[in-house]
């Protein structure tokens, strides 16, 4: 009987998928139009555009925009237009909604963006924990995108697995 320790996991050829991987590393800054109505409830174009020429840009420099009004207001949609008219060239992009709604579309848009063909005739397993909390639908979308190209697609930690899909057997 030999001294050594086997790894099975390591030797079983799972590939291990942690979706927190995929969450923006860039901070998130927002923009809140909110700040910039006349009494809380309207966008007077004036001074909007007078407020975005003085607007300190170097907060939202290489970063990801949110955009949104966190007032019961009215915001005219050409207000959007402007800021993202602003903002875009100077940012890592520019999103409408709040700071956890952009954070989510950001981490969709990564696991769309991933190169199936790595995963092609793989066992697949999706990690069940981390740190950062992963939306539902991220879980969705990665068992859309990897169901037509892996041999299997697993939830859960290597050693320990749900079994979610298998592909038949020719």
């Amino acid at each position: 009987m030999s001294d050594s320790l086997i790894n099975k996991v390591a030797e079983s050829g799972i590939v291990t998928i942690d979706l927190g991987a995929f969450v923006p590393k860039k901070p998130i800054v927002v923009f809140d139009i909110k700040d910039y109505l006349f009494m809380g409830l309207i966008l007077k174009e004036k001074d909007f555009r007078e407020a975005l020429k003085n607007l300190d840009q170097e907060k939202f420099s290489d970063n990801f925009v949110a955009v949104t009004c966190s007032a019961e207001a009215i915001v005219p949609m050409w207000a959007y237009m402007l800021v993202a008219s602003l903002l875009e060239p100077i940012s890592a992009g520019v999103y409408f909604g709040n700071e956890e709604e952009v954070k989510k579309k950001l981490l969709l848009q990564s696991i769309s963006e991933i190169n199936t063909n790595d995963y092609d005739d793989k066992r697949v397993v999706v990690k069940g924990c981390g740190e950062e909390p992963i939306p539902e639908e991220a879980y969705l979308l990665i068992t859309t995108r990897l169901r037509p190209v892996a041999k299997s697609i697993m939830y859960g930690e290597p050693c320990s697995t749900v079994p979610v899909y298998k592909k038949a057997k020719p």
